[in-house]
């Protein structure tokens, strides 16, 4: 007896699930739908996600009786081995684990004495210049920091270039810039100042805020934005 069975490259794209999870977000897919992502193919009988429907319908839709299977409760399903049964019983672990992770505390840049305790630890010894950026939201905290330039300070076309993808692609509410001085000597110079400028343009352009610049050297730093330069 011929199958009446729809293969999943028979369905329309967003009817697929990776396809729908790359256009949509996994958000938008139901449970069985991600779990047929997990098992990647189903029976002679059933589609993936007609076999995810299936299991989950026998544990009354309870993702966690899922994960209170075992992997021979798991390969009782037809096409389910060990393979896709360890698979989905490493998936549900994981999202046990991501449950009871505390979310990593984002640092708080709010003056320029907490610039100075966030970079410092980074170019404190450093034989050369590095410049820093850190990206912060509208709560300034922390949403992630990059090394921009290495060997000296520059403000040419390519430094300010890596700059402004970071800031747009990390979507920031603002940019606070670090970089050290290994003469010892915390004041800025012309180019330094240069650069301040330069870069403070270019983010109000983009309304992102320039935050603070701070220098370091050796165990002191300078602020621009306690000398109310930006």
């Amino acid at each position: 007896m011929q199958s009446n069975k729809l293969s999943i490259k028979q369905l329309a794209v967003e009817d697929r699930p990776r396809e729908k999870m790359l256009l949509k977000g996994s958000a938008a897919l139901s449970d069985a739908e991600l779990l047929a992502i997990l098992i990647s193919s189903g029976n002679e009988d059933e589609t993936a996600v007609q076999l995810s429907q299936r299991i989950l319908g026998s544990v009354k839709n309870s993702l966690d009786a899922l994960g209170k299977l075992t992997i021979k409760e798991l390969m009782f399903y037809k096409g389910i081995g060990p393979a896709k049964a360890l698979t989905i019983a490493a998936a549900l672990e994981l999202g046990r684990r991501r449950g009871v992770t505390e979310p990593e505390e984002r640092s708080e840049i709010k003056n320029s004495i907490q610039a100075f305790k966030y970079f410092y630890p980074l170019v404190c010894d450093l034989p050369h210049e590095e410049l820093w950026v850190a990206l912060v939201n509208a709560k300034l905290k922390v949403i992630d920091r990059k090394m921009i330039s290495k060997g000296g300070l520059s403000s040419s076309i390519a430094d300010l270039r890596i700059l402004l993808k970071e800031a747009i692609n990390s979507t920031c509410h603002g940019i606070i810039l670090c970089h050290n001085h290994p003469s010892g000597d915390v004041f800025p110079s012309e180019q330094d100042n240069s650069l301040t400028e330069r870069v403070k343009s270019i983010m109000e352009l983009l309304n992102i805020q320039l935050v603070e610049h701070i220098i370091i050297a050796e165990k002191k730093y300078f602020s621009y934005k306690d000398e109310g330069r930006i």
